[in-house]
């Protein structure tokens, strides 16, 4: 199971994928790369934005899960989270829009190529997680896209969209159990 550091760890693991496959040939400097709100995003070439996280209905939970053997613990949450992802070329205006595509083309082929996050990418929290998180892009209509957009004033900018499932957060509830250690029979003979 892990804590609720798992969401951090995995946006961090995120931008590290995007770092490593495109600073310096794409992107020139890993500080371009980032989590923000597309409309706090700065100076960023690639903005990261979580924008929802819903519980995962997939995964049978089990009651509570044994700690040792004198406690039981109640079940973790587990949770999808969903990411917008959007390129800011700094171009001259000629060069911009093809340059945007060039970063997203380079993010969806190196979330596609690393679509598990394994140990190596999410640090400590691997060791304490049961189901290995997913990275899935996702197919939704315009309408969508310009409704999780949602900057007054400002028209959607082409953007990609991703979700990450399952995320798994353990509960901090643990209780003491008292386990049957011996057990008394009495035998009578039965009578008809």
């Amino acid at each position: 199971m892990a804590g609720y550091g798992i969401i951090s760890d995995i946006s961090e693991a995120i931008i590290r994928i995007l770092k490593e496959g495109m600073v310096p040939d794409i992107i020139q400097n890993s500080e371009g790369i980032g989590m923000a709100h597309p409309s706090d995003k700065g100076d960023l070439a690639l903005g990261i934005y979580l924008y929802d996280i819903k519980r995962n209905t997939d995964i049978v939970q089990p009651d509570r899960i044994p700690v040792g053997a004198s406690k039981l613990r109640n079940p973790p949450l587990f949770v999808d989270l969903y990411y917008m992802i959007t390129a800011y070329s700094m171009s001259d205006i000629k060069f911009r829009t093809l340059e945007e595509a060039k970063i997203l083309g380079r993010t969806m082929q190196l979330l596609q190529s690393r679509a598990t996050l394994k140990g190596d990418l999410l640090g400590k929290s691997a060791g304490e997680i049961t189901h290995i998180p997913r990275i899935e892009f996702l197919d939704l209509e315009a309408e969508e896209k310009t409704r999780i957009w949602n900057i007054p004033e400002t028209p959607y900018k082409l953007s990609l969209f991703y979700k990450v499932y399952p995320v798994e957060i353990d509960s901090l509830t643990v209780t003491d159990i008292t386990r049957v250690t011996t057990a008394d029979f009495t035998l009578e003979e039965k009578k008809d």
